[in-house]
């Protein structure tokens, strides 16, 4: 399984957009996209591309589906965390905020204000990928998620406390290899950004 973060947007970095539409690529986004596939392309095989169904997750997954000639199937367990009423406000105001703390040192307790609590999140995509992987059994899939969902799936993988997920740096357009098998989950990369993109890889 290669967990992909969606490449960059015009508000990466600045706002927490959740699963608000039409909020779509920005040129390098679209460069990293690019560059990711490229990078791909040289695996053995890509049995399937999946994305989650908000735009820049699909317009990150379809180049690297198109150069392995296949179509991006849409997976709703790959959705970017419900922030609920949180959705659209810049990091910059909600980093004031008391609940801010919990969020990065106790986010097991934490549920966003009418959205998801990050154990449902954690819960959710661990299940998804779960589903791919049976679905897909002995064969490579890419999933392209957004970042807290695939640094609570590596949480999740490496056998880490949720609480301590936040620890986990997820670029934009990096990729994360977890291999999936009888014995367990092993992680095999994790964040992995060619130089090309490491200087423009930002968090959030």
């Amino acid at each position: 399984m290669v967990l992909v973060r969606h490449g960059q947007t015009p508000t990466t970095g600045s706002v927490l957009p959740g699963r608000a539409t039409g909020l779509h690529l920005a040129e390098a986004g679209t460069a990293q996209a690019q560059v990711v596939a490229e990078r791909l392309a040289a695996l053995d095989r890509v049995d399937a591309v999946y994305a989650s169904p908000l735009e820049r997750a699909r317009e990150t997954a379809k180049p690297i589906a198109r150069a392995r000639g296949l179509k991006v199937r849409v997976d709703r367990g790959l959705l970017e965390c419900d922030f609920g009423e949180w959705t659209g406000h810049t990091l910059k105001e909600l980093g004031k905020r008391p609940e801010w703390a919990t969020v990065q040192r106790y986010p097991s307790g934490f549920r966003f204000p009418g959205g998801e609590s990050f154990r449902e999140m954690q819960v959710r995509i661990v299940t998804a990928l779960s589903r791919l992987v049976e679905r897909h059994r002995g064969g490579v899939v890419v999933a392209v998620s957004h970042a807290d969902p695939i640094k609570a799936a590596v949480a999740d993988a490496l056998g880490t406390h949720l609480d301590l997920f936040q620890r986990i740096l997820i670029s934009p357009c990096s990729a994360t290899t977890v291999s999936y098998g009888s014995a367990g989950p092993m992680v095999l990369s994790v964040n992995s950004v060619p130089a090309a993109l490491a200087d423009s890889s930002s968090e959030a």
